[in-house]
Protein backbone atom coordinates (compact mmCIF):
# COMPACT_ATOMS: atom_id res chain seq x y z
CA UNK A 1 0.00 0.00 0.00
CA UNK A 2 1.36 3.52 -0.99
CA UNK A 3 2.05 5.71 1.94
CA UNK A 4 -0.46 8.54 0.62
CA UNK A 5 -3.52 5.11 0.49
CA UNK A 6 -2.13 4.14 3.78
CA UNK A 7 -2.79 7.38 5.59
CA UNK A 8 -6.24 7.67 4.31
CA UNK A 9 -6.98 3.91 5.17
CA UNK A 10 -6.00 4.63 8.79
CA UNK A 11 -7.96 7.55 8.60
CA UNK A 12 -11.10 5.71 7.55
CA UNK A 13 -10.52 3.30 10.61
CA UNK A 14 -9.69 5.76 12.94
CA UNK A 15 -13.13 7.63 12.12
CA UNK A 16 -15.64 4.56 11.58
CA UNK A 17 -14.01 2.16 14.21
CA UNK A 18 -16.91 3.00 16.88
CA UNK A 19 -19.85 2.29 14.38
CA UNK A 20 -18.45 -0.67 12.52
CA UNK A 21 -18.26 -2.23 16.15
CA UNK A 22 -21.66 -1.15 17.06
CA UNK A 23 -23.23 -2.73 13.58
CA UNK A 24 -21.25 -5.75 14.32
CA UNK A 25 -22.60 -5.44 17.99
CA UNK A 26 -26.31 -5.25 17.35
CA UNK A 27 -25.64 -8.66 14.36
CA UNK A 28 -23.40 -10.53 17.08
CA UNK A 29 -24.66 -10.05 20.39
CA UNK A 30 -21.26 -9.96 21.49
CA UNK A 31 -18.68 -7.00 22.06
CA UNK A 32 -15.63 -9.18 21.55
CA UNK A 33 -17.34 -10.89 18.58
CA UNK A 34 -17.88 -7.45 17.17
CA UNK A 35 -14.68 -6.53 17.49
CA UNK A 36 -13.41 -9.58 15.79
CA UNK A 37 -16.01 -8.83 13.30
CA UNK A 38 -15.07 -5.81 12.45
CA UNK A 39 -11.38 -6.10 12.43
CA UNK A 40 -11.77 -9.07 9.80
CA UNK A 41 -13.86 -6.16 7.65
CA UNK A 42 -11.29 -3.66 7.84
CA UNK A 43 -8.64 -6.17 7.05
CA UNK A 44 -10.22 -7.45 4.28
CA UNK A 45 -10.80 -4.01 3.05
CA UNK A 46 -7.28 -2.69 3.44
CA UNK A 47 -6.15 -4.99 1.02
CA UNK A 48 -8.36 -3.51 -1.24
CA UNK A 49 -8.22 -0.55 -0.37
CA UNK A 50 -7.32 1.44 -3.90
CA UNK A 51 -10.65 0.43 -4.92
CA UNK A 52 -12.32 0.82 -2.20
CA UNK A 53 -11.46 4.37 -1.95
CA UNK A 54 -12.05 4.81 -5.49
CA UNK A 55 -16.09 3.94 -5.13
CA UNK A 56 -18.59 6.49 -5.08
CA UNK A 57 -19.59 4.82 -1.35
CA UNK A 58 -16.33 3.54 0.71
CA UNK A 59 -18.82 3.11 3.83
CA UNK A 60 -21.43 1.09 1.98
CA UNK A 61 -18.62 -1.06 0.37
CA UNK A 62 -17.20 -1.53 4.15
CA UNK A 63 -20.66 -2.29 5.54
CA UNK A 64 -21.16 -5.03 3.02
CA UNK A 65 -17.49 -6.49 4.08
CA UNK A 66 -18.83 -6.14 7.34
CA UNK A 67 -22.33 -8.36 6.73
CA UNK A 68 -20.67 -11.28 4.19
CA UNK A 69 -18.27 -11.39 7.39
CA UNK A 70 -20.62 -11.66 9.95
CA UNK A 71 -22.30 -14.12 7.53
CA UNK A 72 -19.28 -16.36 7.51
CA UNK A 73 -19.15 -16.90 11.11
CA UNK A 74 -22.70 -18.69 10.58
CA UNK A 75 -21.28 -20.42 7.83
CA UNK A 76 -17.88 -22.02 9.28
CA UNK A 77 -19.53 -22.93 12.55
CA UNK A 78 -22.50 -22.10 14.66
CA UNK A 79 -21.25 -19.20 16.88
CA UNK A 80 -22.58 -19.99 20.86
CA UNK A 81 -23.80 -16.76 21.73
CA UNK A 82 -22.35 -15.71 24.91
CA UNK A 83 -24.06 -12.72 26.91
CA UNK A 84 -21.57 -10.63 28.64
CA UNK A 85 -22.54 -8.50 31.41
CA UNK A 86 -20.90 -5.43 29.85
CA UNK A 87 -23.17 -3.11 27.86
CA UNK A 88 -22.10 -1.69 24.73
CA UNK A 89 -19.90 1.08 25.54
CA UNK A 90 -21.35 4.20 24.15
CA UNK A 91 -20.41 7.94 24.40
CA UNK A 92 -22.43 10.41 27.04
CA UNK A 93 -24.79 9.53 29.95
CA UNK A 94 -26.23 6.58 29.86
CA UNK A 95 -29.42 6.67 32.22
CA UNK A 96 -29.56 3.24 33.80
CA UNK A 97 -33.09 2.68 33.20
CA UNK A 98 -32.14 2.60 29.68
CA UNK A 99 -29.63 -0.31 30.30
CA UNK A 100 -32.44 -2.68 31.14
CA UNK A 101 -34.22 -1.49 27.61
CA UNK A 102 -31.10 -1.98 25.20
CA UNK A 103 -30.46 -5.76 26.85
CA UNK A 104 -33.88 -6.46 26.11
CA UNK A 105 -33.56 -5.12 22.77
CA UNK A 106 -30.26 -6.86 22.32
CA UNK A 107 -31.92 -10.11 23.07
CA UNK A 108 -34.49 -9.67 21.18
CA UNK A 109 -32.30 -9.00 18.88
CA UNK A 110 -30.18 -12.19 18.83
CA UNK A 111 -33.29 -14.20 18.32
CA UNK A 112 -33.96 -12.68 15.15
CA UNK A 113 -32.61 -14.70 12.03
CA UNK A 114 -29.27 -13.16 10.69
CA UNK A 115 -30.86 -11.68 7.66
CA UNK A 116 -33.75 -10.43 9.51
CA UNK A 117 -31.61 -8.85 11.95
CA UNK A 118 -29.34 -7.10 9.03
CA UNK A 119 -31.85 -5.84 7.52
CA UNK A 120 -33.27 -4.09 10.85
CA UNK A 121 -29.95 -3.70 12.18
CA UNK A 122 -29.43 -1.49 8.59
CA UNK A 123 -32.26 0.20 7.63
CA UNK A 124 -33.23 1.32 11.25
CA UNK A 125 -30.06 1.94 13.56
CA UNK A 126 -27.56 3.13 10.20
CA UNK A 127 -30.76 4.14 8.90
CA UNK A 128 -29.84 3.52 5.48
CA UNK A 129 -32.13 3.65 2.54
CA UNK A 130 -33.52 0.11 1.62
CA UNK A 131 -31.58 0.22 -1.61
CA UNK A 132 -28.25 0.72 0.25
CA UNK A 133 -29.31 -2.75 2.82
CA UNK A 134 -29.86 -4.30 -0.49
CA UNK A 135 -26.55 -3.48 -1.86
CA UNK A 136 -24.87 -4.45 1.25
CA UNK A 137 -27.09 -7.33 1.60
CA UNK A 138 -26.39 -8.42 -1.57
CA UNK A 139 -30.52 -8.74 -2.39
CA UNK A 140 -33.42 -7.42 -3.82
CA UNK A 141 -34.89 -4.01 -1.99
CA UNK A 142 -38.19 -6.15 -2.07
CA UNK A 143 -35.79 -8.33 -0.40
CA UNK A 144 -34.84 -6.01 2.39
CA UNK A 145 -38.39 -4.88 2.94
CA UNK A 146 -39.56 -7.81 3.94
CA UNK A 147 -36.89 -8.83 6.25
CA UNK A 148 -37.09 -5.80 7.92
CA UNK A 149 -41.08 -6.00 8.06
CA UNK A 150 -40.29 -9.57 9.63
CA UNK A 151 -38.08 -8.89 11.76
CA UNK A 152 -39.70 -5.41 13.37
CA UNK A 153 -42.89 -8.05 13.63
CA UNK A 154 -41.07 -10.70 15.80
CA UNK A 155 -39.35 -7.41 18.19
CA UNK A 156 -43.04 -6.05 18.43
CA UNK A 157 -44.96 -9.65 19.64
CA UNK A 158 -41.30 -10.41 21.09
CA UNK A 159 -42.77 -10.83 25.16
CA UNK A 160 -39.44 -9.51 26.67
CA UNK A 161 -40.08 -6.28 24.89
CA UNK A 162 -43.62 -6.04 25.86
CA UNK A 163 -42.60 -5.48 29.39
CA UNK A 164 -40.22 -2.99 28.82
CA UNK A 165 -41.42 0.81 28.36
CA UNK A 166 -40.35 2.23 24.81
CA UNK A 167 -37.64 4.45 24.36
CA UNK A 168 -37.64 7.12 21.72
CA UNK A 169 -39.47 4.79 19.00
CA UNK A 170 -41.76 2.09 18.19
CA UNK A 171 -40.76 -1.24 19.96
CA UNK A 172 -37.82 0.80 21.73
CA UNK A 173 -36.23 0.97 18.28
CA UNK A 174 -34.25 3.88 17.18
CA UNK A 175 -35.94 7.07 16.39
CA UNK A 176 -35.88 6.63 12.70
CA UNK A 177 -37.72 3.52 12.85
CA UNK A 178 -40.19 4.80 14.92
CA UNK A 179 -40.95 7.32 12.12
CA UNK A 180 -40.73 4.70 9.73
CA UNK A 181 -43.57 2.58 10.69
CA UNK A 182 -45.45 5.57 11.33
CA UNK A 183 -44.83 6.62 7.77
CA UNK A 184 -45.57 2.56 6.82
CA UNK A 185 -49.01 2.60 8.84
CA UNK A 186 -50.14 6.24 7.13
CA UNK A 187 -49.51 4.41 3.88
CA UNK A 188 -51.65 0.98 5.03
CA UNK A 189 -48.05 -0.84 4.33
CA UNK A 190 -48.37 -2.14 8.02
Amino acid sequence: MRPDDAAAFQEFVRSRWPRLVRTAYLMTGDYAEAEDVAQTALARAGASWRRIQASERPDAYVRRILVNCNNNRFRRKRPTLVFGDKPLDVPGPDPTHRVDQREALRDALLRLPPRQRAAVVLRYWEDLPEAEVALVMGCSVGTVKSQAARGLDKLRADPALSDVAPMDGAAGLPPSAGRQVQREKQHGRV
